[in-house]
């Protein structure tokens, strides 16, 4: 039996700065690892000092303690990249919270609406608005929002906050990819389907029934592990992905496809 994550052989990001938010776990600390191993100088940013500095240790890196909807902490987050490293080639905007008093909009008090969508969208405004002027002197760069495969489809099992503030990340990185297009920028939003993290466990680990839901509609039978998102992220932020700005990323096991799904 192969492996299903081998380590990979290729390296497209030699020399190239790129800053990962969220890097202490999840999707962010399986990014990290996967830029790195590409040549990439990794910045990883995360409210979490210890898991963040143990996500620099591990993967050669620097790491940055931040606050993602601090503007001044953003804006020195991307600072401190350039001044150590020269460059900032790649933006991966992916710190995100899903609470569980963020639910039916029935019940999901304005307070939880505004911590959502202040962490998972205002933050991404924030790092794209503190990465763009580097890129823009570069004339090149690649952005990747971490958006959501709930972006594109509605669910009865609402989040509500969450979901919304997807919405606005495919929305704003859409907008984003078309403004900077001609300057050599790509923006594009990642929308994974529900991955195998620390956050869907907690989420779904006391009900199993809550986890068949969802699974039922997933036509590859099983949630996504980290580093399938991670290998995504390297193909935007490579040359490889150098016709592509302003989309939708689908990483989802072809939900977004599905109308009845295999048994």
């Amino acid at each position: 039996m192969t492996d299903q994550h081998p380590t990979p052989v290729c390296r497209r990001l030699p020399g190239r700065t790129a800053v990962v938010t969220g890097a202490g776990s999840g999707i962010g600390l399986a990014t990290a690892r996967r830029l790195a191993s590409e040549g990439a100088r990794v910045v990883c940013a995360d409210i979490d000092e210890t898991a963040g500095k143990a996500a620099a240790d591990e993967v050669g890196g620097l790491f940055t303690k931040v606050d993602v909807t601090d503007a001044e902490q953003v804006e020195a987050l991307f600072k401190t990249a350039y001044d150590t490293y020269g460059s900032v080639d790649v933006a991966f905007n992916n710190a995100g919270i899903s609470p569980p008093d963020d639910d039916s909009i029935l019940t999901t008090g304005l307070d939880a609406w505004r911590r959502v969508q202040e962490v998972n969208l205002t933050s991404v405004y924030l790092c794209c608005k503190a990465a763009l002027p580097y890129m823009r002197r570069q004339g090149k760069g690649s952005i990747i929002n971490t958006a959501s495969f709930v972006a594109v489809m509605g669910a009865a099992t609402s989040q509500i906050s969450y979901t919304a503030s997807k919405g606005g990340v495919l929305a704003m990185s859409r907008e984003l990819g078309v403004q900077f297009a001609r300057e050599g920028i790509r923006v594009n939003a990642l929308c994974p389907g529900p991955v195998n993290t620390p956050l869907l466990r907690e989420l779904f680990a006391k009900d199993p029934e809550r986890a068949a839901r969802r699974l039922v509609h997933i036509p590859l039978g099983r949630f996504a592990e980290a580093e399938e998102i991670a290998a995504a992220v390297a193909f935007l932020a490579s040359d490889d992905s150098s016709f592509i700005t302003g989309s939708e990323f689908l990483v989802d096991g072809g939900i977004a496809g599905a109308y009845v799904t295999p048994v």
